[in-house]
């Protein structure tokens, strides 16, 4: 029996869609389901406006972080069907027509609200399932309409958000965010050699995250942390932070590094970006999250969120920072309780469920029979 093509759609502003879109894949090929398909739609439909509005995207959180910040907010509720709705949701439709008469897949998945299929589907009459995978602990109006099949979500609360928008309760899957395998190891006390904890100081996969000399300056000064740095893709930052730590006994230093479930199996908690993956990463390894100056949008939403379920601390102040990580140390209740949620919280085979799930509700014989039928 032929197996059923699967389109993942994602798009490349940071790195967390295509890192969800793998997991996925991943977990598809386990089954033997081989005939995946990843797709950077707008890298394929119009490269040069990828790029810019790429640049554009990475400047805005380094330089003009309220601007992003009031863009996110300002769209957040936005309509299906409305006009700026309808001018996003085009972008990409001529190449995605083409390549969807080409490969004729049989199950569609979006880790990025660029929701042109419904628009395609509506315009040639073509009949596919449609499904969306959000990346985030927030919801943005781009995610939500009315010719998506099904949501899968990271948590029961954005689910039940979702259901107050008017997306029915039964197209909704409280799955958690998709991760690589890895993750969730079981945890043991992280302590080093030396006795001291050991911290984990994560850029992003482009090391955008501002203050990171700052930050290691002041957990250095106390003598009770190892520091394990990852810089990501950025080349300068880590050269910086040579210059200034290069040798120095307490501090690590990496760049775009593979290994992350090992780095954070190691560590005792977490200092981040807000980043819908590298948060649920570090839940599923239970460590405490410290968020250091989110970028307005979904990041902070993303920590306003997790602090509000007490498992994240917010910092704008290195030395703030180190406090606040010295506190939770020092307090092994707070400590004990914290790691307990993050326990309760953490969904490190969310990607696994997705798969389980769309097997059962389009792919599988009797899904693929009754699919065929309401055609």
């Amino acid at each position: 029996m032929k197996s059923p093509k699967i389109l993942i759609l994602y798009a490349s502003y940071g790195d967390g869609h295509y890192q969800a879109s793998k997991a996925i894949e991943d977990r598809f090929h386990a089954k033997g389901y081989t005939d995946v398909v990843l797709l950077d739609l707008m890298a394929e439909a119009h490269p040069m406006l990828n790029e810019l509005t790429k640049f554009v995207y990475m400047q805005s959180f380094k330089t003009i972080p309220a601007f992003y910040g009031w863009v996110y907010n300002a769209t957040k509720d936005m309509q299906p069907g409305r006009p700026f709705s309808n001018l996003l949701h085009s972008i990409g439709i001529t190449k995605l027509q083409q390549l969807i008469s080409e490969a004729a897949p049989d199950l569609i998945i979006h880790t990025f609200p660029q929701l042109v299929m419904p628009r395609l589907l509506k315009k040639t009459g073509l009949a596919l399932p449609l499904v969306n995978v959000l990346t985030d602990f927030d919801i943005h109006g781009r995610w939500i309409h009315p010719g998506v099949d099904r949501y899968y979500v990271a948590t029961e609360d954005l689910k039940a958000e979702l259901v107050t928008k008017g997306v029915p309760e039964e197209r909704v899957l409280a799955s958690g965010i998709p991760l690589k395998a890895g993750f969730g190891e079981s945890r043991e006390d992280r302590c080093n050699n030396s006795g001291k904890r050991n911290v984990l100081l994560m850029a992003g996969a482009f090391g955008v995250m501002q203050g990171l000399r700052d930050i290691c300056h002041a957990l250095t000064l106390s003598g009770q942390y190892h520091i394990t740095v990852v810089c990501g893709k950025n080349k300068e930052l880590y050269r910086n932070l040579q210059t200034a730590f290069g040798g120095h006994p307490d501090i690590d230093l990496y760049g775009f590094v593979e290994n992350i479930p090992d780095l954070m199996a190691a560590s005792d908690c977490i200092i981040t970006k807000p980043g819908g993956i590298t948060l649920s990463e570090a839940i599923a390894s239970r460590l405490p999250l410290f968020l250091y100056r989110p970028v307005p949008g979904q990041e902070l939403n993303n920590a306003l969120y997790l602090e509000g379920k007490g498992i994240a601390t917010i910092a704008y102040d290195p030395y703030e920072l180190a406090l606040d990580i010295e506190a939770l140390f020092r307090n092994e209740e707070r400590r004990a309780g914290l790691l307990e949620t993050l326990e309760e919280l953490s969904r490190p085979h969310a990607a696994n469920t997705i798969v389980e799930d769309l097997i059962g509700q389009y792919l599988s014989a009797p899904a693929a029979s009754l699919l065929l039928q309401q055609q």
